[in-house]
């Protein structure tokens, strides 16, 4: 059994956010980049898996759409223990355009289990995962919070209104994973740091696609206004602060 994990490139969550070019791009200079969180612990689990000999797991393959730079970021994966990686070679306009190219690297590779994290910690789109089942023609499962394999049976419990669903569903199939999919974040040892730099990074050139969506510009939220302390012993002026200002109650 083979399983992809989907990994985004995105700016470490203490970034201090500018853009340039009139508000139409991220300015990147000075940024740290990191695995997007939740593709981390994607990461993790399916690492897991793979530990446990009865799951049937032989390898774990990391797959990014974008260029050269990060290549950091895709050596810290195979640090963490993936065996190899994909790289597409092209800047990821929109989720269209990275679900059609992530589509592409399935069908050439035939994977059993593609993991998605539910969303990128940049775009918060929670779009790639649903988008590639569908240029896949494959069964997807979202709101993943555990996934097992037992008795060479796919078993995904997800998260549901008021408790949890637990599901069995055929391979090959798109996970969407959400929080709960691993407890923390697998970190690298030195032996995986050393190992990592000798591990092969496929490249693949992009397919002609046309994004669906593009963006005309950014927009800071506006600076939060400064607290107001209200005496305990006045509670008028607090009521009239939460009705006229707060517009709460």
């Amino acid at each position: 059994m083979k399983i992809l994990v989907c990994i985004s490139n995105v700016p470490d969550t203490t970034t201090k956010v500018k853009f340039v070019d009139g508000n139409t791009k991220l300015d990147t200079n000075g940024i740290q980049w990191i695995i997007n969180p939740w593709d981390e612990l994607s990461l993790t689990r399916a690492l897991e898996l793979k530990d446990d000999a009865s799951t049937g797991v032989k390898s774990v393959t990391i797959a990014h759409v974008g260029t050269v730079a990060a290549e950091p970021t895709i050596r810290k994966a195979l640090a963490i223990g993936a065996d190899d990686a994909i790289r597409v070679n092209a800047e990821p306009a929109d989720a269209y355009f990275v679900a059609a190219q992530l589509a592409e690297i399935v069908k050439k590779e035939q994977f059993d289990i593609i993991i998605c994290g539910i969303e990128s910690s940049d775009f918060n789109g929670s779009s790639v995962g649903g988008m590639l089942s569908e240029f896949l023609n494959l069964p997807s499962v979202s709101a993943v919070s555990s996934l097992k394999i037992e008795n060479g049976q796919v078993v995904i419990n997800r998260e549901i209104d008021g408790g949890k669903e637990v599901v069995t569903v055929p391979t090959p199939f798109v996970a969407i994973v959400q929080k709960g999919i691993a407890k923390e974040p697998r970190i690298a040892a030195m032996r995986g740091i050393m190992m990592a730099r000798t591990k092969p990074i496929k490249l693949y050139e992009p397919i002609a696609v046309e994004p669906l969506t593009q963006v005309d510009s950014f927009e800071m939220p506006k600076p939060r206004a400064a607290c107001k302390f209200v005496d305990a012993e006045n509670p008028k002026q607090l009521i009239e602060l939460l009705q006229n200002e707060a517009k709460v109650i």
